[in-house]
């Protein structure tokens, strides 16, 4: 049980893990802030959190929990906001989907006091924002990743464990560098290829009457194109270095399937097609991550 959750960003992701703790019986007092005001009067009125606080400092006054859940971009700034109060009987998380940026913030602003942070990255999200969103069950029976550094306390990191494990997740561990060469693969170079396909389509001149005409396979290919632009903005600059791999990567395989197609080489279409197919019928999504 915390006493006291200091919420920095009231949004959809702090505001279902406030609503989540409280289910479960993990905090007594949520206290909440947002950079907007009418986010954080919100939260305090739909229950989400108990007191309003007017900075990031005052929220974290007193608390034993904090949680970062703000762009990955804004991470360094928060960090320096709540730094003179962070103390060792603190555990500070965070939320966002790239993990070496923000491991380097708060190495340069918490310096010694590093060792009660723990980077995590909730695999879990919706396509709407905002407080109103917030869902006391959207993080059960989710994956969670975990990236300590060296500094890391390991006090600090089994209490992060046993917290997400409380709330339903499956928790992994893995090293911040791991974490975002694998999700530029699998989340960050997606993401771009769906908002790449939305501005391809609609920048044709008959692109309204393209996507009129488009199905559930459509539907479900550019469903995440729809997603928060600040958040994905963010993480897409965060994350560039392993995502400039990864589109490569695809540019390649790209340009093989477009030879082959311009030439006609049917053999080979299908060979390369089949082994697409193969690949994702035998893939099994881990429980934690759907």
């Amino acid at each position: 049980m915390f006493e006291q959750l200091g919420l920095i960003g009231c949004g959809l992701m702090g505001g279902s893990f406030a609503l989540a703790l409280k289910r479960a019986g993990l905090v007594r007092r949520v206290v909440g802030y947002s950079k907007s005001p009418s986010t954080t009067a919100r939260a305090l009125q739909l229950g989400v959190i108990d007191v309003e606080a007017p900075s990031a400092l005052l929220a974290v006054s007193g608390a034993d929990l904090v949680l970062l859940a703000v762009p990955v971009a804004a991470t360094e700034t928060t960090l320096k906001a709540i730094r003179h109060l962070v103390s060792p009987d603190m555990l500070i998380m965070d939320v966002g989907s790239s993990k070496r940026d923000v491991v380097d913030a708060a190495r340069r602003v918490l310096k010694h006091d590093v060792g009660v942070f723990v980077p995590c990255h909730p695999i879990t999200g919706r396509e709407v924002s905002g407080v109103e969103n917030a869902d006391a069950g959207l993080y059960a029976g989710r994956q969670v990743i975990l990236t300590p550094i060296e500094r890391t306390l390991t006090t600090k990191l089994d209490q992060a464990v046993a917290l997400w494990r409380a709330l339903g997740c499956e928790v992994v561990t893995m090293s911040p560098e791991a974490h975002d060469a694998a999700f530029a693969a699998v989340s960050h170079l997606p993401h771009l290829l769906a908002f790449a396909l939305m501005n391809s389509i609609t920048g044709q001149p008959e692109g309204k009457d393209y996507l009129s005409m488009a199905g559930p396979g459509f539907r479900d290919f550019s469903r995440i194109a729809a997603a928060d632009p600040q958040m994905w903005r963010d993480v897409l600059i965060a994350n560039r270095e392993e995502l400039a791999r990864q589109t490569e990567q695809f540019q390649l395989a790209l340009a093989e399937f477009q030879h082959l197609i311009v030439n006609g080489q049917a053999d080979e279409l299908e060979r390369l097609i089949n082994r697409a197919s193969h690949a994702r019928a035998n893939w099994r999504v881990s429980p934690g991550a759907r």
